[in-house]
């Protein structure tokens, strides 16, 4: 016999499945990294270049762009599903959950700049604008963030960095998370 708790439902399968959400992003992640150019000129081109001219890479770039709102869909749910039976009660637990939310949002944003259309620059601008509303060094903060006054090629390659490190950075804080249950 296997101790389990009463309330064990479908419910409880939210977890596992951002799982293996993760482990499907940074795979792909990956694969599109080898073929991506995060150069302002050439951004956008080698988003084609991966759609059109990449064996399977429509298929690679949609997967990861799915995956995407899947694992929003899925962390909404498994959050629903943590308020409902109380799993906030574990302090530990529901802070690292929402640690990994905040940095699932951070992660989200930088991949929908990467492909530098008008939406995605005026996405970038719009977002780290609201930086220089924290008191004192706000200003200073997003021209950090920029890399300059203005969002340029520096801050497409920032950009980019992070969006790529940032899901180690996640995976790291998911198995702490596991760890804490």
């Amino acid at each position: 016999n296997y101790m389990c708790p009463k309330t064990l439902n479908i419910w409880w399968n939210f977890g596992s499945c951002l799982g293996l959400l993760l482990v499907s992003q940074l795979i792909t992640g990956i694969l599109l990294s080898i073929h991506y150019n995060p150069n302002t000129e050439e951004a956008m081109g080698s988003v084609y270049y991966i759609m059109r001219d990449v064996q399977g890479g429509w298929f690679v770039r949609n997967c990861h762009v799915s995956g995407a709102n899947f694992m929003f869909i899925c962390v909404y749910l498994h959050i629903g599903r943590g308020l409902y039976y109380g799993s906030y009660l574990m302090k530990s637990v529901w802070f690292s959950g929402m640690a990994i939310l905040i940095l699932l949002m951070a992660i989200a944003f930088l991949g929908y700049v990467l492909p530098w259309g008008s939406m995605s620059y005026w996405g970038a601008v719009v977002i780290t604008s609201m930086l220089s509303i924290v008191p004192v060094v706000g200003e200073r903060l997003k021209v950090w963030v920029w890399g300059g006054y203005v969002v340029t090629n520096v801050t497409l390659k920032r950009f980019f960095v992070l969006h790529f490190v940032l899901p180690f950075a996640l995976a790291g804080l998911v198995m702490v998370h596991v760890y804490l249950l």
